[in-house]
Order: C-alpha cells, then structure tokens, then sequence
C-alpha cells in the first residue's frame, strides 16, 4: 500500500496508531490494518477490542504527508520511511504489553509518541 485511507468528511471513530502514529478511523485498521506495522500489530480483520487497544482516540494535531522521504517534519516525527497520509503529531496511550513483547523480540525500540513520562 502506498498510501494509508484517508478519512473522508464524515468520518468517525477516528484513532491514531500507539506504534506509528497515523491516524484512520477503527473501521480502516480493521478492514485494511496499520499500512505501516500491520506485521507487527496485525489489526486487518481483527475484533474490534484489539483495535482499541492498539490505537488511541486521544491523539493532538494532525499532519499531513504527501512525500515521507522528503519532509523534515516527517524526519522531525520519525516517520519519514511510513506511507502517505495522515499521523497525530502526539498520541496518548501506549502499546500493550504483547506488542511490546513482540517488539522485543525483534530488537526494535519502542518510542511513545506522547508527552508522559514514566515515574
């Protein structure tokens, strides 16, 4: 996939991946899954719980990227290898501990996309 559905106007339900950050509504990350780390999260045909858990409505700011690669607010976000479309600048939440593990398990460090600050 190119590039991620892009919410239409009346759109609902609207969520931000914990992982990446775009931001589709639940019906997409159910039917199409995350564009960008659907291979770890697996959300395509998912039950709707598994979506809610690994994506946030709580999300602040909105961007839109039409070319990644180029974009210093693509780098400045760490997203500039996702695909087109459209990601939260900030996401509140953070990923269940299963992704987590998964992550682990692959060596890739998991960077929260929101201000809070473990104690």
């Amino acid at each position: 996939m190119d590039s991620a559905p892009i919410p239409g106007q009346k759109a609902k339900n609207l969520r931000a991946c914990l992982l990446c950050s775009i931001v589709m509504s639940s019906a997409d990350f159910r039917k199409h899954g995350c564009p960008n780390c659907d291979e770890i999260i697996q959300l395509q045909g998912a039950e709707a719980d598994k979506v809610l858990r690994a994506t946030s409505a709580q999300f602040d700011g909105v961007i839109a990227l039409t070319n990644p690669t180029d974009s210093w607010v693509a780098r400045w976000q760490r997203v500039g290898t996702y695909v087109k479309g459209l990601y939260a600048v900030r996401v509140t939440g953070r990923i269940p501990p299963s992704i987590q593990e998964q992550l682990d398990q692959r060596g890739i460090t998991y960077r929260p996309r929101d201000t809070i600050q473990d104690d």
